[in-house]
């Protein structure tokens, strides 16, 4: 369940990144760069940017955020992209960025510790009132969090630290020391040394296996030696963003060099949304090498011509191109002849003919999802809008070996859909307690774990299909009734793929003779023969009590079906009646005659 904050922003930790915005911060955000803020045209454009919306109403914005889009994970930042999507306007500044004066200076030890290390000044945040203010240090610390998932991996490729910048004394140090080093933490209010920080204190316990087999590890301090930051635990105490703060100092260290940048920038940009202005930080690395940041030059991307119109089905206009990536946060500079390094025979993508004019854009420097040619005409095409690219057909030829099941396969599909079920297609991860504790389903096989998850919700190669089918449910839960859905897909289970198939239905008047009535129309479409249907025990899987049973084809499980238990659809914040079944197609392949 989401958490509400003091600024109206809802957290949901364990999930793909949701963020809840109240409207009228958007409104207020909005009218200071004179846009209007529409509720009604938010809720019907914002999703072509790739957001889906929970809630729009008038009080509050309920979006999920996709991870290749972390530049949309508070309100602020959120806003700079609606400016652009909604009302076409320019995102890139022609931003020459003051200089703070500040010094920052990185010890050559921390080239084996934690190797990138980078800062920027944030002064005269514009608040009316130290209401306004725990508001926005609120909202600011969700998305610290929401970044060191989406793009920190739990911080150990980017942490991000925020402090007062009037409580500390520049220049700053970056250096190794001791575990037996000692400082005051943030929300303690005695000194503590390395070892019980990691120990004993909660952010310590949570992160110490980042600094697991390291002798000694990285701290920030200022000139009298005070430590501002204990990167990537914890901050010191005394450089606390409190109600009184309009001066920030940010760091932000890791192991990976564009997550970090991307980090940076995006903390930046959203104080300055609330009227800071960004100062820069001249920095002397772990190698000695020096550098003026944050680096606000937008990042040029070249890409062939024709990639264009092979991947859209159509041309677009020098003008078409230039309004279809403003309203993605990016410019069109224009198009020239490719260069020597750029040509190449063949049909790689990322290569242009000889003799083949390249396509130009900029675009900020913190989009980190931007890492190859397809992703500028993605953008092209979110931009453009996909309603007015017309329609086109592969002209490749297309020769493969059809797949033993495919005509099982078709024969599945045609009996759902003649039953009025839509084909869904859902991701293949999911989540321990999806698969299993939510669905009181146990697991039999070995679990296909996902070492470096993206999210919290997909550590896992999914084993079972209908968690998926209704989550599915949960997010449409508020169109009309009846939904009946299908996914006809894989699974792994001991580290093989496995084919599976599984349906649902939620209707008011749904029940087991419903159920079992769709069970024998699928079983007579497939030309199932000595078919044999068993009650289930209580309590094994997701279904109610007395109103479940298994399949059995020629004396071999094939699948189960049945009514879910009302308990297990309030987990999903289901209330309506369904009925569901989900079968072994591979199963189904060795006990079924192939009629072809």
């Amino acid at each position: 369940m989401n958490a509400r904050c003091l600024t109206g922003l809802h957290v949901e930790s364990d999930s793909m990144p949701t963020i809840s915005v109240e409207q009228s911060l958007l409104a207020k955000l909005m009218s200071e760069h004179d846009c209007t803020h529409d509720v009604e045209d938010i809720d019907h454009r914002l999703p072509l940017l790739g957001t889906d919306i929970d809630t729009c109403n008038e009080e509050t914005l309920d979006i999920e955020i996709f991870p290749d889009r972390p530049d949309l994970l508070s309100g602020e930042t959120l806003s700079v992209a609606m400016r652009a999507f909604l009302h076409n306007k320019p995102t890139l500044e022609n931003l020459s960025l003051p200089t703070s004066g500040i010094e920052m200076t990185v010890d050559s030890e921390l080239k084996t510790i934690r190797p990138v290390i980078l800062g920027a000044v944030v002064r005269g945040l514009k608040m009316k009132d130290d209401n306004e203010m725990d508001s926005f240090i609120k909202n600011l610390m969700d998305h610290q969090e929401k970044l060191h998932f989406a793009l920190g991996r739990g911080r150990r490729r980017a942490s991000i630290g925020v402090h007062d910048l009037n409580s500390i004394k520049a220049p700053f140090k970056v250096r190794a020391v001791p575990r037996t080093h000692s400082f005051t933490p943030l929300a303690t209010q005695k000194e503590m040394d390395i070892e019980t920080i990691l120990a004993e204190h909660p952010k310590g316990m949570d992160y110490a296996h980042l600094l697991q087999g390291m002798d000694k590890v990285p701290i920030i301090e200022d000139a009298t030696g005070s430590v501002l930051s204990f990167p990537p635990i914890i901050n010191g105490a005394h450089t606390t963003v409190h109600s009184g703060t309009r001066d920030l100092f940010i760091d932000v260290t890791g192991w990976d060099r564009r997550a970090c940048e991307s980090c940076l920038m995006l903390v930046a940009l959203q104080a300055k949304q609330r009227g800071g202005e960004i100062q820069s930080v001249n920095l002397t690395d772990c190698d000695g090498n020096q550098e003026v940041l944050p680096n606000w030059t937008p990042v040029e991307h070249r890409i062939p011509e024709r990639l264009v119109k092979t991947i859209l089905g159509r041309e677009l206009t020098d003008e078409e191109m230039k309004q279809s990536i403003t309203r993605m946060g990016g410019k069109f500079i224009g198009r020239d002849l490719a260069k020597s390094e750029e040509i190449q025979n063949g049909h790689s993508m990322q290569y242009a003919h000889d003799g083949e004019n390249m396509l130009c854009f900029e675009m900020p420097r913190w989009r980190f999802d931007i890492l190859h040619p397809v992703d500028i005409v993605e953008d092209l095409a979110i931009g453009h809008g996909f309603e007015d690219l017309g329609e086109d057909v592969p002209r490749a030829p297309m020769n493969a070996i059809p797949r033993s099941d495919e005509h099982l396969r078709r024969r599945i599909r045609t009996s759902l859909q003649g039953m009025s079920f839509m084909q869904i297609q859902s991701l293949t991860l999911s989540n321990e307690y999806d698969q299993f504790e939510r669905m009181r389903w146990v697991p039999t096989n070995e679990i296909t774990q996902i070492t470096n998850p993206i999210t919290q919700e997909h550590t896992m190669m999914r084993q079972f299909l209908l968690p998926g089918l209704l989550r599915l449910l949960a997010t449409n839960r508020h169109h009309d009734l009846p939904q009946s859905v299908y996914e006809l897909g894989t699974v792994v289970r001991d580290h093989k793929n496995m084919q599976r198939l599984a349906f649902i239905t939620a209707e008011r008047s749904g029940g087991f003779a419903a159920i079992r009535g769709r069970i024998q129309a699928f079983l007579r479409d497939m030309g199932a023969e000595n078919v044999a249907i068993e009650s289930l025990p209580d309590n094994e899987g997701p279904w109610l009590a007395g109103r479940a049973a298994k399949v059995l084809i020629n004396g071999e499980w094939v699948g189960c079906f049945g009514e879910i238990d009302p308990s297990i659809a309030q987990t999903f914040e289901l209330l309506v009646p369904m009925n569901a079944a989900e079968f072994d197609v591979d199963g189904l392949n060795r006990c079924l005659i192939d009629p072809v």
